[in-house]
């Protein structure tokens, strides 16, 4: 994890202008601060942003971003994926920033947080979307033979090993296992 600093800390050390594109985890994470400092300004102005932790993942592979809280002292952190950013570059993965930001009010709000209709009101004013895409490929499609349904698996956990034990979540239908181009 990366040690985190204030945005007093970044606001008084930085020379990153605006259109500077982050090129280390701790240039990342201070541009995202900051972006986090203007949107809460204007969005979640009782959100404190100060108390959010945040870290640079090189596991994450299934979102570009992940928000977690733990209720026993009320933490919330940011996690971003550097897979992601320098695959999308700053001005896309900045809407990563503003809908992880939306589960950190969240949290900040209900000691809980989701992809629902309290999320969805806050999509267009923030520029972001419900869901984020992929960035990388998964290893195996888990696909329903009845609905078509495809499920990304990017472990081989174990409905991959086995799919005759499981069935559809939609419909019910029986499973196949697909793997994934390339691999």
């Amino acid at each position: 994890m990366v040690a985190q600093r204030t945005l007093t800390e970044f606001a008084a050390s930085s020379t990153e202008r605006a259109d500077d594109t982050p090129t280390t985890e701790r240039d990342l994470l201070d541009r995202a601060q900051a972006h986090t400092a203007d949107v809460a300004a204007a969005h979640f102005p009782d959100l404190p942003i100060d108390a959010i932790a945040w870290e640079v993942s090189h596991r994450r592979q299934r979102s570009a971003g992940a928000t977690t809280y733990d209720p026993a002292n009320g933490e919330i952190t940011i996690s971003l994926a550097w897979d992601a950013f320098e695959q999308h570059g700053w001005e896309q993965f900045s809407s990563t920033v503003r809908h992880e930001l939306i589960h950190a009010w969240q949290y900040h709000e209900f000691e809980e947080a989701d992809h629902g209709e309290t999320f969805a009101r806050w999509t267009d004013a923030l520029d972001t979307t419900q869901h984020c895409e992929r960035f990388t490929s998964p290893n195996w499609w888990v696909i329903c033979e009845d609905c078509g349904g495809r499920l990304a698996r990017y472990q081989r956990s174990k409905v991959v090993k086995h799919p005759e034990k499981y069935s559809c979540g939609d419909c019910g239908g029986a499973l196949r296992v697909e793997e994934a181009a390339g691999q």
